[in-house]
């Protein structure tokens, strides 16, 4: 078997050689987006993983875990956040029903994030609220009636290919990514 060739590629911009950046380079933001994430009966330790770099890498203000969403401390949730879940403040909440009528009460937007007969598209999606909480629901389920009775609004992202689905924490991912570019910097808290 023949070994790939190496090739290296290097960018020139304004004379100066382009170098990646590495984690000594960065330095993180001291404010957090109004945005919160309710994860409801998420069970695989990878996704619930995963969320948490999410909510590291978007610098969201909070977790919330509920129902049977697997919860901190765990090797799989460990290895999949990246050890974010050490910093990513988070709370287990038994009831979603209940915690999202609390927020909601507390001036939080409720957005599910689930294709409904009543979804509109993610990317077109307009804030009510300058505090918002995405409920993700169950990789197998989805979010439960309850739960979506209660939520303000419905959002999915369009599927074009054969499955109508997506993994949770790669939609997960994209709906963070598309609701915090509606925020402004100076609403970082």
């Amino acid at each position: 078997m023949q070994k790939p060739e190496i090739i290296s590629c290097t960018f020139l911009m304004q004379d100066k050689q382009s170098r990646q950046l590495g984690h000594a380079d960065h330095s993180a933001a001291l404010s957090k987006y109004p945005l919160c994430l309710l994860l409801d009966n998420i069970e695989m330790p990878v996704n619930v993983g995963c969320a948490f770099r999410i909510a590291d890498a978007f610098g969201l203000e909070k977790m919330f875990l509920t129902g049977k969403t697997a919860v901190p401390p765990g090797r799989k949730i460990k290895k999949a956040s990246r050890s974010t879940e050490q910093v990513v403040h988070y709370e287990y909440v038994n009831d979603a029903v209940e915690l999202a009528a609390q927020l909601k009460e507390q001036g939080y937007e409720i957005v599910a994030l689930e294709i409904t007969d009543k979804s509109k598209i993610l990317a077109e999606y307009k804030p009510k609220s300058d505090k918002i909480c995405l409920i993700v629901g169950s990789e197998n389920e989805g979010i439960g009636k309850e739960l979506l009775a209660l939520s303000d609004c419905q959002l999915h992202i369009p599927m074009r290919g054969e499955k109508s689905s997506m993994n949770v924490a790669s939609v997960t991912a994209i709906a963070v990514y598309e609701i915090t570019k509606t925020f402004t910097v100076a609403q970082a808290v």
